[in-house]
């Protein structure tokens, strides 16, 4: 979602300016500006507990990236490296479906309505799924190449954001992925939502069912820095493990940066580039597995990050990491790389989708009531055989008294 951590107000005032700007470096990750921030609220306002509060977390924080940073060597080993999954044991006390060698659609039917009603899954049938699909998308391409043939059609959807119950009513309103029905999902599964294993897991589930019926792309929030931050990480170890969290997070260094779709539709998370002369080619070419994370520069970084603007040319982010880019860079990139449109998410709409750059830039967004506090409306972009788009808007639905970001790492950023 962007985050507008770098409008200033209309009337620049110290006391109201400072406060945001120290939130807006938090939300961006840039801890240590945010240190500084925080630190002249106080001097300024001695008595302010609340940014007394939030300096503390926020030290914190730098400590522990520090220290992480620190004993970083290279990546690390594989999470699955001594993981025996075959060897645990599943209680008799157990009142689930049963997940044998391969997937069925009676352990997910099963497993949805375990979710729905608060109850996990067994800690080993998370590891068979996660490992299943880890295997799956590592053998695809950084681009998936896909066409919707005759008979058939797919969905695309952009973040979900864990917020699972709106997840069932896209599946409830278009159907649930099938041999005749193809689901895309953009990136940004999990994060701010309190259910995002269980979006996570369901996904994964469909996958390793059907693996050419569903197709997943990474986003910016399938990376370690924000699952660290935004939810996903504390969730994890709250509901499984931390080996759990570690297994999800090489599973999602190996999803596919992008899907082109009949030649004509190149869809991807964040959005284009800071050169012009970037091609699919480069896309096709770009070996992800060689760079678990995307740092903070490169193809993979814009492909995760960017965002579009109104005016031409090419700006600085208002997230503080990528850029922006105008229709005159969208116009070149589809006309060099022979495409109609570039599809993305990334970004709430408040209609769930907007139609920008003259017709050749579409933002899809699938989480309604973003976070409890926006009041969009959520969407979904369906494509027949004849590549043509319909966009289908809905709306939230009632979730269990759960609020996002329960699981996020301090009060500091569950105010994000």
């Amino acid at each position: 979602m962007a985050l507008r951590s770098r409008m200033p107000p209309r009337r620049w005032s110290w006391t109201r300016t400072t406060p945001r700007r120290a939130l807006a470096n938090s939300a961006i990750l840039h801890y240590k500006d945010a240190l500084k921030d925080f630190k002249a609220v106080i001097k300024r306002e001695p008595g302010n507990r609340d940014a007394k509060l939030k300096l503390s977390e926020c030290e914190k924080l730098v400590r522990r990236l520090e220290f992480e940073k620190a004993i970083e060597v290279g990546d690390p080993p594989s999470a699955f490296e001594n993981l025996d999954i075959d060897s645990m044991a599943v209680d008799a006390s157990y009142d689930g479906v049963r997940l044998e060698k391969e997937m069925t659609q009676e352990f997910i039917d099963d497993m949805i309505e375990r979710f729905k009603n608060g109850k996990k899954i067994h800690r080993k049938y998370a590891f068979q799924i996660i490992k299943a699909v880890k295997d799956l998308v590592y053998a695809e391409p950084t681009m998936v190449e896909i066409g919707v043939e005759e008979g058939k059609r797919l969905t695309v959807c952009g973040d979900t954001h864990g917020q699972f119950f709106d997840l069932l009513e896209i599946f409830r309103l278009n159907g649930y992925p099938s041999d005749t029905h193809a689901y895309l999902f953009n990136g940004d599964f999990v994060d701010r939502g309190s259910w995002s294993t269980e979006i996570a897991l369901l996904l994964y589930a469909y996958k390793w069912l059907r693996p050419n019926g569903i197709f997943l792309n990474r986003g910016n929030h399938e990376t370690d820095d924000m699952n660290k931050v935004y939810g996903f990480e504390g969730e994890c170890k709250a509901k499984y493990n931390e080996t759990v969290f570690k297994v999800f997070s090489e599973s999602f260094s190996a999803l596919p940066l992008a899907t082109l779709i009949g030649n004509k539709f190149l869809v991807l998370h964040g959005g284009l580039f800071s050169d012009d002369n970037t091609t699919l080619d480069d896309i096709r070419k770009l070996n992800r597995h060689n760079q678990r994370q995307p740092g903070q520069q490169g193809l993979m970084m814009e492909m995760l990050w960017t965002d579009p603007q109104t005016e031409p040319g090419r700006g600085p982010s208002k997230r503080g990491v990528g850029l922006q880019f105008g229709p005159d860079v969208t116009k070149r990139f589809c006309e060099k790389n022979g495409l109609e449109a570039i599809i993305r998410s990334h970004e709430v709409r408040m209609e769930g989708y907007e139609v920008e750059h003259d017709g050749r830039c579409i933002t899809v967004f699938s989480a309604p009531k973003y976070c409890d506090t926006t009041e969009n409306k959520g969407a979904f972009i369906k494509i027949g055989p004849e590549l043509k788009l319909e966009y289908q808007v809905f709306e939230a639905v009632p979730h269990p008294d759960i609020k996002p970001m329960a699981y996020a790492q301090s009060s500091l950023m569950s105010m994000m």
